[in-house]
């Protein structure tokens, strides 16, 4: 009798994967590491096993629906400016502080593999929780920063490369350890920083390390809780300048940095993004007066690196949940990854994350020196890497949610997450547009890292029928004017990643990723839709076993 009314039964229905190590299933990351003499892997892979967890999957998805709630007054009506957090989000940022995620070339200076170490850190996290990641990602790019201030930097030093996580919103002189954010956009200049009209005035003496108090509104202000931040202002003698903010005085009182509101965004939830007013805040002058935006830009420098880096977890994290979802889920009689025309679309989001990978595992490496090459590759790929990874994502992402059907659009899973989460970063830290004019700005200042570049690609290019006409092309282009070369901005930029990527697979990567890459991008028709691949040039079988080593999931 009951059986008559058994009309709901579950069955061929897939949890998003949790509960893997997501160092070990990595087998591109671990050659990565291999390759550039890592000793890190045993710490990376306990690592990658917390990431991992449901428990840390479970905070992840905690952090992002309950978001951070402003206190801006007690009951009183006393100014208190506090930021309330979920328990969840204080569980992330307390592991990738003990993980040393925010500083960990810093705390390492005489490993050769730091900064590959470090984005392996970044790149784990960023793959289940990427909010938090934004303090850690400012923390980063402000301590080389600090380091040429030796007077703040024997204050506050040791607790910017601690790792040891203290959530308390108190003086900087009481905490244990503290995290550093940034100041630069204002409503009426956006990306056009020499039009913020913050303004600051010395309290006694001008220029670095003077006190001054800055009056003014940021639009975005990222991230209020941080205990201070470098903020740019205007000053009257000196032009822009950069400053040192913290969020408490030495006296124990609140500095004078009001939070009006959170920003209501539509991804990167579990961050707070807030606009504040400055009514003669305190802050120190740092850098050399009047150079304000060559000193933020330095900081940007790190922060869009990690832009880069963060993306590309992103699509590191969506493929393998179309992997796995796919090698159990059926439909037409087979399991999804086993149909040919799924499997040209796994194998194609596998070539596009590895891409993405090799480069930005390879920008983090030149971070390690200062050679010629290194900074060649630095100055004029990281703007390029960011621009194309980032606008990747955002797309990608959507592909990726559609393997999941109506399933990866309902929002209480880790696809719609990532799907949200991928555009802040093409937009932080500088634009699209604003990427491609930072690159042409770079090549047209130093045309000699601009050959030492291409002479690089060259190397191996030319060795390609494919790229070697790519790269001919692409010089012929660069001899156009300035204004035309940035009319095609876009085109080029994009150009230029694809064959910086190309040329690191042909390096790096097995054969059949290399050619399966080149065949494709090169093809007349690739980049309308995902998944449009020569079946000649695609080896599925390798791709998607690479892509994801995980034995228990595997169709083949």
């Amino acid at each position: 009798m009951n059986n008559a009314w058994m009309t709901h039964q579950i069955s061929n229905q897939f949890d998003e994967l949790e509960n893997y190590n997501l160092f070990e299933t990595d087998t591109v990351l671990q050659e990565i590491l291999a390759r550039y003499g890592s000793q890190d892997q045993k710490t990376l892979a306990e690592f990658g096993q917390h990431v991992g967890s449901s428990e840390y999957y479970d905070y992840a998805e905690l952090a992002n629906r309950h978001t951070p709630i402003l206190h801006a007054f007690d009951a009183r009506g006393r100014r208190k400016d506090f930021i309330e957090f979920y328990p969840a989000w204080h569980k992330w940022m307390g592991l990738n502080r003990q993980f040393d995620t925010h500083a960990h070339p810093f705390n390492h200076p005489h490993s050769s593999s730091k900064w590959v170490e470090w984005a392996a850190r970044f790149y784990l996290a960023g793959q289940v929780e990427c909010g938090n990641l934004c303090p850690n990602s400012m923390t980063l790019g402000s301590i080389p920063l600090i380091q040429r201030e030796p007077e703040l930097w024997a204050k506050i030093g040791d607790k910017l490369l601690s790792t040891e996580y203290d959530e308390r919103d108190v003086p900087i002189r009481q905490k244990k350890s503290i995290w550093l954010g940034m100041g630069m956009t204002e409503k009426q200049g956006g990306s056009d920083v020499r039009a913020n009209e913050t303004i600051a005035v010395p309290v006694a003496e001008s220029g670095r390390g003077q006190a001054y108090l800055l009056t003014g509104h940021k639009w975005f202000f990222s991230a209020p809780m941080c205990d201070a931040h470098l903020v740019v202002a205007k000053t009257e003698q000196d032009g822009l300048a950069c400053f040192f903010v913290p969020r408490w005085l030495e006296d124990g009182t609140k500095n004078n940095i009001h939070i009006q509101r959170l920003k209501d965004k539509v991804g990167n939830r579990s961050n707070s993004s807030s606009e504040v007013e400055f009514k003669e805040a305190w802050g120190i002058m740092i850098g050399e007066a009047g150079r304000g935006i060559p000193t933020i830009i330095e900081m940007a420098n790190y922060t869009r690196l990690t832009c880069s880096v963060g993306s590309t977890a992103m699509l590191r994290q969506a493929l393998v949940q179309c992997i796995a979802y796919t090698r159990q889920r059926k439909a037409f009689g087979k399991h999804l990854a086993q149909q040919p025309l799924m499997q040209a679309v796994l194998a194609d989001l596998a070539l596009e994350t590895e891409a993405a990978m090799q480069l930005s595992f390879h920008l983090a490496h030149c971070y390690e020196t200062d050679d010629a090459l290194s900074v060649a590759w630095k100055r004029i790929m990281t703007p390029a890497s960011k621009f194309w990874i980032c606008k990747r994502t955002v797309e990608l992402t959507g592909e990726m949610m559609e393997v999941f059907g109506g399933n990866g659009y309902v929002d209480n899973g880790i696809m719609a997450r990532i799907f949200k989460e991928a555009p802040v970063n093409t937009i932080w830290e500088g634009s699209g547009n604003v990427m491609c004019l930072d690159m042409l700005r770079a090549i047209q200042r130093d045309p000699e890292s601009l050959e030492v570049l291409f002479k690089d690609l060259a190397s191996t290019a030319m060795q390609d029928e494919t790229l070697k006409d790519e790269l001919q092309s692409l010089l012929k282009l660069l001899q156009q004017s300035p204004e035309d070369l940035q009319f095609i901005g876009r085109s080029l930029v994009s150009r230029l990643v694809i064959l910086a990527q190309a040329v690191l697979l042909k390096r790096h990567a097995p054969d059949y990723v290399a050619e399966g890459f080149i065949q494709s991008r090169y093809s007349s028709f690739h980049g309308r839709v995902v998944g449009i691949l020569a079946l000649q040039h695609t080896d599925v079988e390798r791709l998607l076993h690479r892509a994801f080593a995980a034995q228990s999931l595997l169709l083949y």
